[in-house]
C-alpha cells in the first residue's frame, strides 16, 4: 500500500519556488557530471548561461518571520545556540562552514520551509553563544557532537526524520554524526565539498557535492581527487554531484551555480 503523505514532490517543490526540475536522462557532456548509482553512470548538470551571481536559493517568499532562538546540551557537556525555522515533521540540520555561523544559512532555511521542512541552523561550539570542550580550536574540536545534539533536539520535539547538510567544516562534523549516530538516527547527509573520516562507517544516504576546480587554501591542492576517493569507499546509497566552477562549499550559493546547487539539495532531501 503506498503511503499517503501531505509533502510536495520535488518537481512540485520546483513549481512553488519556479526552479526547472532537473532530468534524469541527459547525455553526458564535458561540463558537470554526476555521478549516482541509480543512473548507472553519469548526469549533466549543465550550468546555466549567463546566470546572475547571486545566492542560489531562488526566491524563498512566503513569511518572513525571525526564526526562533533555541539552545540544547551536547553529549560531552557544551551548549549549542541555534535558529529554528519552519514546522512540520522532517528536520534539516544546517550545519555551517569555519568562515560562517548559523545565521549565513538563513536564505537556504526559508526555502527548505518553503519545501516543508523544518530547519534548525546551529553556531558550532566557539561560534556565537556556543559553548563546549574544544571550542578554541573548533577544526579540532568534537563538532560533531554539536550535530548529534541537533538532530536529537528534533527528534524530541517532532521530527521523523532528520537530514544534515553541511559545509566544508560542517560537512566533516555531519559525516563524523552519521557514524555515530544511532541506526535510522540521520536519515540523509549533504557534504558540501568535506573531506572525511572513516567513510566506510557512515550511515544512511549520502550526497557530495562540490565544484570540480575547488581547491584547498593557499596550498592550491585540488579537492575533488579526496573526495572522490571517500565517496568511493562510502557505502550507498549515495550520490558525487561535480558542479562548474571553483567555490567552497557554502560560497557556491553566493555563484552563478547557486541556484544549481540549492536544487540538487532540494532533490535529494524530498526523494522518497
Amino acid at each position: 500500500m503506498k503511503r499517503k503523505t501531505a509533502a510536495l514532490s520535488f518537481p512540485a517543490i520546483c513549481l512553488a519556488l519556479a526552479i526547472p526540475p532537473l532530468t534524469k536522462t541527459i547525455t553526458p557532456l564535458a561540463g558537470d557530471i554526476m555521478f549516482a548509482p541509480a543512473y548507472l553512470g553519469y548526469r549533466c548538470v549543465k550550468p546555466v548561461e549567463g546566470a546572475r551571481s547571486v545566492p542560489a536559493f531562488g526566491s524563498a517568499g512566503g513569511s518572513q518571520d525571525a526564526p526562533e532562538p533555541v539552545s540544547f546540551p551536547t553529549h560531552d557537556g557544551g551548549l549549542i545556540y541555534a535558529n529554528l525555522y519552519g514546522k512540520g515533521d522532517r528536520g534539516v540540520v544546517l550545519a555551517h562552514g569555519g568562515r560562517f555561523n548559523k545565521e549565513s544559512w538563513e536564505q537556504q532555511a526559508r526555502v527548505l520551509v518553503k519545501a516543508g521542512f523544518r530547519v534548525l541552523a546551529i553556531d558550532f561550539r566557539g561560534y556565537g553563544q556556543s559553548k563546549g570542550p574544544g571550542q578554541a580550536d573548533p577544526l579540532s574540536a568534537p563538532l560533531h557532537f554539536d550535530v548529534l545534539a541537533a538532530v536529537r533536539y528534533l527528534r524530541k520535539t517532532g521530527a521523523q526524520t532528520v537530514s544534515v547538510v553541511g559545509g566544508s567544516m560542517g560537512g566533516a562534523a555531519a559525516a563524523q554524526a552519521s557514524v555515530e549516530a544511532k541506526p535510522n538516527e540521520i536519515d540523509r547527509v549533504v557534504l558540501l565539498a568535506s573531506s572525511i573520516t572513516k567513510p566506510e562507517q557512515m550511515k544512511g544516504r549520502k550526497l557530495f557535492i562540490l565544484t570540480r576546480d575547488d581547491y584547498s587554501g593557499d596550498s592550491k591542492i585540488p579537492r575533488l581527487p579526496r573526495i572522490r576517493e571517500c565517496y568511493e569507499k562510502t557505502p550507498g546509497p549515495k550520490e558525487l554531484v561535480i558542479l562548474d566552477g571553483s567555490a567552497h562549499a557554502q560560497l557556491i550559493f553566493e555563484t552563478g551555480q547557486g541556484e544549481r546547487l540549492m536544487r540538487e539539495i532540494l532533490r535529494f532531501l524530498s526523494e522518497p
